[in-house]
């Protein structure tokens, strides 16, 4: 049983002080990356037609996103280490949002794909070093729940994103001139640059920088950061040179398993509207409100297992069973092809079941890696797995141009979430469990 706060008393009280502090403010930045990377998601439903492309255009679109993501994402995470998150985040929302806008200016193919890869490559490194900033202030056993709360800003996203994109796209289609798809990479990019220069003046790098933490706080943030070094044991991977980390093995395993998780996840973020719109859900209004509320279940059903996974002290399975089922939504799909409550339904597992596949997947190299070692560590992985996300869109969108069937490139993603998840039971040991029951024994004696 997870410990109540009358408990764990001081602690407690320390950690909610940091995660109220820190955590809001990186939850709306999150929320803003979210919209901004899939609210090409939306426009496809108006700018197809109005520049004559089609699904496999919209699908490769979507993915060169992702190889500008995979190029830069390491060097960007290396970077947030010696600069800190202060100027990394000014860095890389004030591009993201300017980038965002000038999608309004897209007028063919190319510069469509061009603008993708750029976006990509702006928005490289925010969410490894979010993940990698939140390892500086909270230790193992509370990491599942803050990346849990952290992830919630995607279903979130989507309960604002999906309900505005598709009233900007209805109620300012062709003011002043500019298309509904037009206003939407307008308004939904200029949020992203405010924050960035709030990121600035708003964060602490780290505990010690902290003003509003008090000397006895951040010595105790310290300690038990400490105590999480010592009982890794031998499966902590010390900081080291950047080639011992790229030698390690074990990185590229869990950067495969990251790639599967990420077709899933992508499959999910772009394709929900044409989903929706492919059962008979046709108009732009009704398609938002449906995507905003699988998100609201999505948001209620990730803190739940999040919650479990750390109460359990149990990573694998909740992982694996997370991505089992979000296999078999995807392979269901073609049987609620008539009916919009089923889709609807399958659509909701598969989307509870992908974040919080996401959010429980990070409580795991975070336990081996720390420091220089955490810094690029978590870049490969997240780069590698930045290839599913270029895959995943324009494995679908090639697939259904060619086959009529939205569904034949789900069915591929279901197969590799399964051979993923297979992969992560093999290659997470029993042992890293221990070593977290360990830690979740010690603070039970405290």
């Amino acid at each position: 049983m997870m410990q109540r706060s009358s408990d764990l008393g001081p602690e407690d009280a320390i950690y909610r002080k940091i995660a109220r502090r820190i955590v809001p403010f990186l939850f709306m930045c999150y929320v803003v990356n979210f919209i901004d990377r899939v609210n090409i998601g939306f426009a496809k439903l108006q700018f197809l037609q109005d520049l004559k492309l089609d699904d496999a255009v919209f699908g490769l679109a979507a993915g060169m996103f992702f190889v500008g993501y995979l190029v830069f994402e390491l060097p960007s995470n290396l970077l947030l280490e010696k600069v800190g998150v202060r100027k990394t985040l000014l860095r890389i929302m004030v591009l993201w949002g300017s980038l965002t806008v000038l999608l309004m200016f897209v007028k063919s193919a190319n510069m469509l794909y061009l603008l993708r890869f750029l976006l990509g490559a702006a928005e490289a490194g925010f969410f490894p070093g979010i993940i990698l900033y939140l390892t500086y202030w909270f230790p193992d056993r509370q990491r599942g729940r803050i990346t849990s709360l952290f992830i919630m800003a995607v279903p979130l996203a989507g309960i604002i994103g999906g309900p505005l994109s598709g009233w900007i796209m209805v109620h300012f289609h062709d003011t002043l001139g500019l298309r509904g798809w037009q206003w939407l990479f307008l308004i939904e990019g200029v949020p992203a640059i405010a924050l960035g220069i709030m990121a600035l003046l708003y964060l602490d790098d780290r505990p010690a920088n902290a003003d509003w933490l008090t000397d006895a706080e951040k010595a105790h943030v310290s300690a038990a950061l400490d105590e999480d070094r010592k009982q890794r044991g031998v499966h902590h991977v010390p900081p080291a040179r950047l080639a011992d980390v790229l030698r390690n093995p074990r990185i590229y395993l869990l950067s495969a398993i990251y790639f599967c998780v990420f077709m899933g996840l992508n499959a999910i973020g772009f394709w929900i509207p044409t989903l929706l719109r492919h059962v008979g859900v046709q108009q732009l209004g009704h398609i938002g409100w449906l995507s905003g509320g699988i998100s609201v279940c999505t948001a209620i059903g990730i803190v739940a297992i999040g919650h479990s996974s750390d109460r359990r002290a149990e990573r694998r399975w909740h992982v694996a069973g997370c991505g089992f089922a979000v296999a078999g939504s995807f392979l269901l799909l073609p049987l609620a092809a008539h009916s919009v409550p089923f889709t609807v339904a399958l659509l909701v597992i598969a989307s509870i079941c992908i974040y919080a596949t996401l959010s429980i997947f990070w409580t795991i190299p975070t336990a081996y890696l720390d420091g220089g070692a955490a810094a690029a560590g978590i870049a490969t992985i997240t780069a590698i797995g930045a290839i599913g996300g270029a895959v995943s869109p324009s494995l679908i969108g090639m697939l259904k141009t060619q086959t009529g069937s939205v569904y034949a490139g789900f069915a591929v993603v279901a197969v590799l979430l399964i051979a993923g998840m297979i992969a992560l039971l093999w290659a997470v040991p029993a042992p890293q469990s221990k070593a977290l029951g360990a830690v979740r024994a010690a603070v039970s004696k405290s």
